[in-house]
């Protein structure tokens, strides 16, 4: 596998016929979490914890920052945050997959420098099941 360029990593939003990548990202952070449950008992083997396969809460956490460019795709995001309603959205990760689910915006600001460009930061969390194809 060759290495791959960062900004193949794609956060996209579904618009209603379609998903669209959200406008500007420069960075993007993707967090694959699920929590242990940790079964370990006074008659564990020499005490070593056991935890129960499957047993944990499974979460994804997006985070990104770029330019702010008042695209339809920003005045979405903007529109469900204000909503607080889960968006369905595709995460593209080159030469691994597409994660596609429900997310909700739990973090949306935006920033801007006298004399530079007007930015934005988003958190994203995952709402639900969120499926997964192999590229």
């Amino acid at each position: 596998m060759s290495a791959q360029k960062g900004r193949d990593l794609l956060v996209k939003i579904h618009d209603g016929s379609g998903f669209v990548t959200l406008a500007g990202l420069r960075t993007k952070t993707l967090n694959l979490n699920a929590r242990l449950v940790d079964i370990t008992h006074s008659d564990s083997l020499d005490a070593w914890r056991q935890l129960l396969p499957g047993a944990g809460v499974k979460s994804i956490t997006v985070s990104g920052a770029g330019i702010f460019t008042d695209g339809a795709s920003d005045a979405l995001a903007r529109e469900t945050f204000f909503a607080q309603s889960a968006a369905q959205y595709q995460l593209i990760i080159p030469d691994f997959g597409i994660l596609t689910g429900a997310f909700l915006i739990s973090e949306l600001s935006y920033a801007g420098r006298y004399e530079g460009e007007a930015t934005y930061d988003i958190t994203l969390a995952s709402a639900g099941a969120i499926s997964f194809a192999a590229l």
